[in-house]
């Protein structure tokens, strides 16, 4: 749902559900919340695309760099612990609730002069790696993005947001499995279709929703539920990844 209503959030919620709700170890769940996302990411772009509310060119232009960064990331949290990953993922729960309270001055930024495409490039790598490191889709950065460096308005920044979210997640889950896999960690498969299942109905019921209720207190809601959450993540795991 909150991919569906606010374009972003789908990670941000679905890594310390599989890490605090089902027991799963950091680098499982990681993984798994990168192939949840990018399914349900997926699935939520389809009502955006019948709509044709999905600027492909933003996607060529953001969503390929962001692909790369997300190998680049996947790479380096090969070489890192699981803890330090939850603390940096912590952090970006913490800077998107920053985002979620912000973003209703986003509204006239698409008056704004566009960004050069090489810089839209180098933003979307920037994205793509924060996506393959700590395992977030990256949503509530891109949107952002789109608007105020694209000058995208809200109504097509999100259908495009969900679509680049689905392909760094994709990038980023192929290779994270393979890190899993090399540590002889087997990935919950029946765990991963059931939230795809259940998180793609969810995303088209928030999209629905999201026409009928004011972005605003939605927006707000979110980021209050991000800093708690943020907050009880690096309070976890903070003790771990500086020891």
């Amino acid at each position: 749902m909150s991919l569906g209503l606010l374009g972003s959030g789908g990670s941000i919620l679905t890594v310390p559900i599989l890490v605090y709700g089902l027991g799963q170890g950091e680098k499982e769940a990681i993984a798994g919340s990168l192939a949840i996302v990018a399914g349900i990411g997926a699935l939520a772009a389809i009502p955006y695309a019948v709509r044709r509310q999905i600027v492909w060119r933003s996607v060529l232009l953001f969503g390929l760099p962001g692909m790369v960064g997300a190998w680049v990331g996947s790479r380096v949290a090969a070489g890192i612990s699981g803890a330090v990953q939850l603390a940096i993922f912590a952090v970006v729960m913490l800077v998107a609730a920053g985002f979620m309270l912000r973003r209703p001055s986003l509204a006239h930024a698409a008056e704004r002069t566009p960004r050069p495409v090489w810089k839209v490039m180098i933003d979307g790598a920037a994205v793509g790696v924060l996506t393959g490191l700590v395992g977030v889709g990256g949503g509530f950065l891109i949107v952002p993005a789109l608007v105020l460096l694209g000058g995208l308005p809200m109504s097509l920044a999100v259908g495009t947001s969900l679509v680049i979210i689905a392909g760094n997640a994709a990038t980023g889950f192929v290779e994270h499995l393979g890190t899993v896999r090399a540590l002889g960690i087997e990935l919950d498969v029946r765990a991963i279709l059931t939230f795809i299942a259940l998180g793609g109905v969810g995303a088209l019921a928030g999209h629905t929703l999201g026409l009928q209720l004011p972005q605003t207190v939605l927006r707000r809601g979110f980021a209050l539920v991000l800093l708690a959450l943020g907050a009880y993540v690096l309070g976890r795991n903070l003790p771990g990844a500086i020891g």
